[in-house]
């Protein structure tokens, strides 16, 4: 099924998610939700966060369009090595016709668990990386817009709220 996305300024994307404690069949069918979510936005991550669900599960596939799919869940995904740097431009599904480019660790290790329950490590670099940690980022209240400088902030709120007023 697919869920509807919240935007921002929605405050449930502000709040922090709590860990999973249980992988059961309710699991099984938000993680299929967020997939197909995710697939018809179309995005290449979701955060549980972002369709108001607000338990630290993410879906990622970075797999070009004329790829097969390869989804990557990742229940309690927590980053265990950082490196490198990289400022590249994102954009989210929580905040619509906007990106910006963003500092991010070139290539990071996350631990996690899958849908069975197993510990999984995940070693990415380049889009994967940053999909990660944009997602991450969600489970913890946190935008991308949240990185940008105090000025480019300002202004993105302001330049936001205009198109937001443009479309209503």
């Amino acid at each position: 099924m697919i869920r509807t996305i919240l935007h921002f300024p929605d405050p449930e994307l502000k709040k922090k998610s709590t860990p999973v404690t249980v992988i059961n069949d309710a699991t099984r069918a938000l993680v299929r939700d967020m997939a197909e979510t995710m697939y018809a936005a179309p995005g290449v991550g979701l955060a549980a966060p972002q369709i108001g669900v607000h338990q630290r599960i993410v879906v990622i596939d970075v797999s070009a369009k004329d790829e097969q799919p390869d989804l990557i869940v990742a229940i309690n995904p927590v980053i265990i090595h950082a490196d490198g740097e990289s400022y590249e431009e994102e954009g989210c599904l929580s905040v619509p016709k906007y990106a910006a480019n963003v500092r991010r660790h070139a290539r990071v290790v996350v631990k996690a668990l899958d849908l069975d329950g197993n510990e999984v490590t995940h070693k990415a670099d380049e889009l994967l990386a940053i999909a990660f940690q944009h997602e991450i980022d969600h489970l913890d209240g946190i935008l991308f817009v949240d990185h940008l400088s105090p000025l480019k902030r300002e202004m993105f709120r302001k330049r936001y709220r205009r198109s937001r007023e443009e479309e209503e």
